[in-house]
C-alpha cells in the first residue's frame, strides 16, 4: 500500500459501511485501511451519537469537576487501578515519565446488570462509581457507553474486512469487552509557574486498547506524530468522531495498523487559566483475547516483532507503567 503523509486526518461516513450498498462498504474498509496504515487515525460521521446526547454528558461532567476536590475524592478506587470512578489531579503520567499530566478523569466501565450471570467475564470487572450529587450522570453516561460500544463494533468488522479475517472476528472477542469511558478535565491552571515545568495536558503516548472512539473537545491542542516527525492538528467536525488504533491492535497485527503516539499539549500561557473537557471511549476486548500477532501480519519483509500475551496481561502491565497500578 502506498505510503501517504496526511496534513490533516481522513473524513469517512459510517453509513457507508453499514447502509447495505456494497460497493460503498467496499469502498469504506479500503479508505480505513489505508489510513490505519499509514496514520492511525480517522474522523467518522454517522456513528449513532447524537448531538443532544453529548451535550448532556458535557454537561453532568462539568458539574462533577466544579464539585470541590474533597467531594471527588469520595469517589477515587486506588484498590481496582482507579478503573472505575474519580482518578485525582496528576496521578496519570505517560509511559516512560514521572511527571503526572495536567488532567483529572471518571472511569464508567460495563453495567453489570448488562451481562448475564452465566458469563465468567461478570466476576472479573468492578461496579461502576455513581456521584450522588448528580443523579442524572448514571443514565447519560451509560447511553453514551452503550452508543459508542456499538459504534466500535461496526469499526471493527471494517477493520477485519480490511485485515482477510471474518467481518465477525472481534465479535466474541469484545463482547462485553473490558471498555472505559473517560471523561477527563484538563483543569485550570491559575499560575503556570506553580506546576512542573515539563507537565502538559497529556504527554505523547499511544493507547493501551484496540481502538479508541473520541467525542469532540471543547478545546484545541489533540496532536498526533505523522511517520516524517511532524506533528499534526487532530480536529473534526462537531458530528464527527475520532477513532484510531491503539497498542493492542498494532500488537495483533504486527504494527500493519498503527498506534500512533498523539498529545494533548498545553494552550498558550494566557490560557492556561481555561478548562479543557474530553471523552475518548476505550474499546478493549475481554481479558483473555490473544493479542498473538496474526500469521497473516508477518511475513520475511515484516517479522513478528512482539511477543505473545493476553489482552488482559498486556493491560495490566501498562497500568503499571502509568502509575494506576503498584
Amino acid at each position: 500500500m502506498t505510503e501517504i503523509l496526511y496534513d490533516e486526518i481522513p473524513s469517512l461516513d459510517l453509513a457507508d459501511f453499514t447502509g447495505g450498498d456494497a460497493i460503498k462498504k467496499a469502498a469504506f474498509v479500503e479508505k480505513l485501511g489505508q489510513a490505519y496504515q499509514n496514520i492511525g487515525f480517522v474522523a467518522i460521521k454517522n456513528h449513532g451519537l447524537s448531538k443532544e446526547l453529548q451535550e448532556q454528558l458535557y454537561a453532568t461532567i462539568k458539574k462533577f469537576f466544579a464539585l470541590a476536590d474533597s467531594q471527588k475524592a469520595a469517589y477515587e478506587k486506588p484498590e481496582i487501578g482507579f478503573q472505575r470512578g474519580y482518578t485525582g489531579k496528576g496521578k496519570e503520567h505517560a509511559k516512560g515519565r514521572n511527571t503526572g499530566d495536567l488532567k483529572e478523569f471518571y472511569h464508567v466501565g460495563q453495567e453489570l446488570a448488562d451481562i448475564p450471570d452465566s458469563d465468567p467475564i461478570k466476576k472479573e470487572y468492578p461496579a461502576n462509581v455513581w456521584p450522588t450529587e448528580i443523579p442524572e450522570f448514571e443514565g447519560i453516561a451509560l447511553e453514551t457507553y452503550r452508543t459508542l460500544e456499538n459504534a466500535g463494533k461496526n469499526m471493527l468488522r471494517a477493520i477485519a474486512l480490511h485485515l482477510g479475517l471474518a467481518e465477525d472476528f472481534f465479535e466474541s472477542k469484545v463482547n462485553h469487552g473490558n471498555s472505559i469511558l473517560r471523561q477527563i478535565h484538563y483543569f485550570p491552571i491559575e499560575n503556570p509557574d506553580e506546576v512542573p515545568s515539563d507537565a502538559v495536558r497529556a504527554a505523547e503516548h499511544g493507547d493501551i486498547n484496540l481502538i479508541t472512539l473520541l467525542m469532540g473537545a471543547s478545546a484545541d491542542g489533540l496532536q498526533v506524530l505523522r511517520k516524517d516527525g511532524k506533528w499534526i492538528p487532530i480536529t473534526a467536525l462537531p458530528d464527527q468522531l475520532v477513532v484510531n488504533v491503539g497498542d493492542m491492535l498494532e500488537r495483533l497485527t504486527n504494527k500493519k495498523l498503527k498506534s500512533t503516539i498523539h498529545r494533548v499539549v498545553n494552550p498558550p500561557r494566557e490560557m492556561m487559566h481555561t478548562s479543557r473537557y474530553s471523552i475518548p471511549f476505550f474499546m478493549h476486548p475481554r481479558s483473555d483475547m490473544d493479542l498473538t500477532c496474526l500469521d497473516s501480519c508477518i511475513d520475511e519483509q515484516n517479522p513478528k516483532q512482539f511477543p505473545d500475551v493476553t489482552a488482559g496481561e498486556f493491560l495490566e502491565e501498562r497500568l503499571r507503567e502509568l502509575g494506576l497500578r503498584k
